[in-house]
């Protein structure tokens, strides 16, 4: 492995938010129902405090750099006031610089109980919205736990571009239980209808540790799923919406932030429960924070839990993994840059892939194939 330079790679934050009002059936992600639906004021200001003394001891790791991208998951961000945000990034921006365009995404609900107007959010610096719609239909979204209506998720992005927001994800699931085809149809038309500039549209997994785990729900036939596949995504494209990720959809610029981890970039991670990976000198690593909130609250600052290098010899799949799931693919230099390998040591599995039909044959690029996008696990098992 040749020595790294992290000035050269990008460097965004991932800030986690644990807390939501009702945990879903289907969601396996580190949140954590707050007491009584509301975060209160105190809980909400020493967990800010909290993020910023974690912040502290990441500092080392940036390396002079800048801060790219940053996005604010959950758990439900919009709990978080947006006077809370705007104190957080004066804060890191005491010991940090944001990028002058960078993109700060807030994934906020479409409860309308849940957020403060969505002016105030765009006040406070977040400059992209990600609403976690997963359906518009009232039925579906009772079945996933959801607690907004349809009318909350139409109001919800009508809301935030008429605030001013120019940049809107819609969080879209599909083969939801006991979904038709139609109704996953319906879904998408609604997210473009409404003024939707980015999608991400994927498909219900069971997860386990879930409720629907536990008690399987009545999923869509493998037929009902291929024609919702199949039709959906040529609803997009007539609708000039660009397939630039596996899931996601794009009008206008694709997702600065998701970008940046799909071309195997760096993110420092702060708050319960986030991950985080950063390049050195001497290799790449990986890291995480604690889980649960009360864990993560009383020992600060918090730790860099499992903080382990990533080894050579699972590098290439760790990389293909990302680069691959866009359509695009990444220029094969990224890789030596990002990885501090010879991209010859992976001359023959590249060639066989090539040689398959699965990879480009462009040797400027790794992408997979139109081809190979539909068997892209069996692509990344030929890395492992």
């Amino acid at each position: 492995m040749s020595a790294l330079n992290p000035s050269t790679i990008p460097l965004s934050l991932y800030i986690h938010m644990p807390w939501c009002v009702r945990k879903c059936p289907y969601c396996d992600f580190n949140s954590h129902a707050v007491p009584d639906g509301a975060l209160a004021l105190s809980l909400e200001r020493e967990y800010l405090h909290a993020l910023v003394e974690d912040f502290k001891t990441q500092l080392d790791f940036i390396q002079d750099r800048q801060i790219h991208s940053i996005f604010i998951g959950g758990g439900t961000p919009s709990l978080i006031s947006a006077e809370g945000y705007q104190w957080l990034f004066n804060q890191l921006q005491q010991w940090v610089v944001f990028e002058s365009n960078c993109e700060i995404t807030l994934e906020a609900n479409p409860g309308t109980l849940e957020h403060e107007p969505f002016a105030a959010y765009l006040a406070a610096g977040i400059n992209r919205l990600s609403v976690g719609v997963q359906s518009f239909n009232t039925t579906h979204l009772e079945k996933l736990g959801r607690i907004h209506s349809e009318h909350d998720a139409l109001n919800a992005i009508r809301l935030a571009r008429e605030a001013g927001f120019e940049r809107v994800n819609v969080d879209l699931m599909h083969g939801l239980p006991e979904q038709t085809l139609e109704q996953a149809l319906l879904d998408l038309k609604y997210a473009v209808e409404q003024g939707a500039t980015h999608i991400s549209w994927y498909q219900l997994t069971i997860e386990p540790n879930t409720v629907f785990f536990r008690t399987q729900p009545l999923l869509p036939h493998d037929d009902v799923l291929e024609q919702i596949q199949l039709q959906g995504e040529a609803y997009l494209r007539a609708q000039g919406f660009v397939n630039y990720e596996v899931s996601a959809w794009r009008k206008e610029r694709p997702s600065a932030h998701n970008l940046n981890y799909w071309q195997f970039g760096d993110y420092l991670a702060i708050g319960a429960g986030a991950h985080g990976k950063v390049t050195l000198v001497d290799g790449v690593y990986r890291y995480q924070k604690t889980r649960l909130p009360k864990d993560y609250l009383a020992k600060l600052p918090a730790e860099n839990q499992q903080f382990k290098m990533i080894a050579a010899e699972d590098m290439p799949f760790e990389f293909m993994m990302n680069a691959l799931r866009l359509n695009q693919g990444v220029a094969a230099e990224t890789y030596e840059e990002r990885t501090g390998l010879s991209l010859q040591h992976l001359a023959p599995v590249l060639e066989k892939l090539r040689h398959q039909g699965l990879l480009l044959e462009n040797q400027e690029r790794l992408a997979c194939s139109e081809h190979g996008h539909l068997f892209l696990n069996s692509v990344l098992e030929a890395f492992l």
